[in-house]
């Protein structure tokens, strides 16, 4: 055709992101069952083995989701940590805040890659690396002002289910994302002084 010009292409990079993308609008439109490597593919415009190349199975592309979900709200805690005085009141409200915030910005659907990770060992012990990394991180934070210096890990599993379980009523709309942040601020409060 005269006048027409080729289709350029996509870097490997920028159809990875590409993917991620068409993929995150697929689970918030119609949910995590219907986000399936084939789904993908005709919703964003691409052949199968496109799709199939960069995450091989649906549990593979699962991950990915989780990935950068994680990695999104390590950079937001992460930066907000940085910024926030050196006290238990200020540390305790950033992991509060950034912790329900991140949930918030991606909507019902982390919700449903999170249970679908539950659902797989491999991705399960994906789900389990990062909650760890996260609870290391929360110790690492919070442990100065515990009197003994250390927090069991106990109190840290129970302040991550408190987490999950506050983002979650806020994000289907039973409490108000402030209402998660408060509970989940006075639970850190709580776990730090139950660890002096």
């Amino acid at each position: 055709m005269a006048g027409s010009r080729p289709r350029s292409r996509l870097s490997r990079e920028d159809r990875y992101r590409q993917l991620i993308e068409v993929a995150w609008r697929i689970v918030g439109e119609e949910g995590t069952e219907a986000l399936t490597l084939g789904r993908l593919s005709e919703r964003a415009g691409v052949t199968k083995p496109v799709v199939y190349d960069h995450f091989a199975t649906r549990p593979g592309l699962l991950a990915a989701l989780y990935r950068e979900f994680d990695e999104r709200q390590n950079s937001v805690m992460d930066g907000a940590l940085q910024a926030s005085a050196q006290t238990l009141i200020d540390k305790a409200m950033v992991i509060a805040t950034s912790y329900v915030d991140c949930v918030l910005l991606q909507g019902r659907e982390i919700p449903g890659i999170i249970a679908a990770l539950a659902g797989s060992p491999e991705l399960e012990a994906i789900k389990r690396e990062y909650e760890t990394a996260f609870i290391e991180k929360c110790r690492a934070t919070l442990a100065p002002f515990a009197n003994t210096r250390s927090i069991g890990s106990a109190g840290l599993w129970a302040m991550l289910g408190a987490a999950e379980s506050l983002s979650y009523a806020a994000s289907k709309g039973d409490i108000t994302p402030q209402q998660a942040k408060d509970e989940l601020f006075e639970t850190i409060k709580g776990m730090v002084a139950r660890s002096t």
